[in-house]
């Protein structure tokens, strides 16, 4: 008979610090702020006959690097339809609005998002995540990654092998 279990991966490492603006119209935003992002996984697998799915710190150590690609940056969103975002040399210009906001390019990542939230986040996190064979290699059948912007605050976006990103 086989068997699946969920893995719950979750650690303290599994974070990241960034500043960002929530835009909620065409004339609604948030001041510029920053979280400290946690990131979490609950990833199910069939069991082997060793009596474990696999060596879990291949994901670990993939969510460690995700986390330490967006640490201490400004995060910005590049598929915004209220925001337009340019890279220009060493400067990367934000126009929300009619109000332009200027950042250095070495501190800000701009991402292929609609919005800097954790909803988005949580998503692009997982698609980060499923690149590669990982999930028919090590017998995964879903996948469901967290991000919390604090206490209380969090999205899920959850993967499975029959149904795609849900």
């Amino acid at each position: 008979m086989s068997r699946t279990t969920v893995l719950h991966i979750r650690n303290q490492y599994l974070s990241f610090s960034a500043a960002h603006f929530t835009i909620f119209s065409a004339t609604e935003r948030e001041r510029l702020h920053g979280h400290n992002f946690a990131v979490s996984a609950e990833v199910t697998a069939a069991v082997g006959e060793e009596g474990l799915c696999f060596d879990y710190n291949v994901l670990k150590n993939k969510m460690r690097e995700l986390c330490d690609a967006l640490d201490e940056y400004v995060l910005l969103p590049a598929h915004s339809p209220h925001l337009d975002v340019t890279e220009d040399g060493d400067q990367v210009r934000a126009v929300f609005n009619g109000e332009t906001l200027t950042f250095p390019a070495g501190d800000t990542i701009v991402l292929p998002l609609a919005n800097i939230t954790s909803e988005e986040l949580s998503w692009y996190l997982l698609e980060q995540l499923l690149e590669g064979d990982a999930a028919v290699r090590y017998a995964i059948s879903a996948v469901a990654v967290t991000v919390a912007s604090g206490a209380g605050q969090s999205a899920s976006t959850r993967w499975d092998d029959t149904r795609g990103i849900l």
